[in-house]
Parts: C-alpha cells; sequence; structure tokens
C-alpha cells in the first residue's frame, strides 16, 4: 500500500478520536486500532514514515504511531 494511502488513514482514524478531550487517551485510541486493525507490513511502513520526519501526518497520528515503534 501506497504511503499517502496509510498517512490519509491514519489522519482519519486520528479524526476520529480527536473529538475526545483528553488527547492521551485519544492518542491511546489511534494506537489501539493500528494494532488491531492494520496489517504488520502497514504498521511497519508508518512507522518508517513517522522516524523519516511524518510528513503528512497528523500531530495525533504522529503520537499515536511513534508509540507504536
Amino acid at each position: 500500500m501506497k504511503t499517502d494511502r496509510l498517512i490519509k488513514m491514519a489522519n482519519d482514524i486520528s479524526d476520529f478520536f480527536n473529538a475526545e478531550p483528553d488527547k492521551e487517551v485519544a492518542a491511546e485510541g489511534v494506537k489501539n486500532h493500528l494494532m488491531r486493525s492494520w496489517e504488520p507490513r502497514m504498521r511497519l511502513a508508518i512507522i518508517a514514515h513517522y522516524q523519516n520526519g511524518g510528513e503528512g501526518l497528523s500531530e495525533l497520528a504522529k503520537v499515536a504511531v511513534g508509540r507504536l515503534g
């Protein structure tokens, strides 16, 4: 899967969880969703993107992806 698609998906998930007032809970929600719903190759690709600067990821997505790796 292309990185730009993974970025969009991670940001969409983050948008959903961003309604949570406690951003710590929101970040854990995004992380848990990625762990449960994304296959390992997808997680490895988004982690690699994050480690290379994470361009295009929302702040919440960056926090959550950073917790994956």
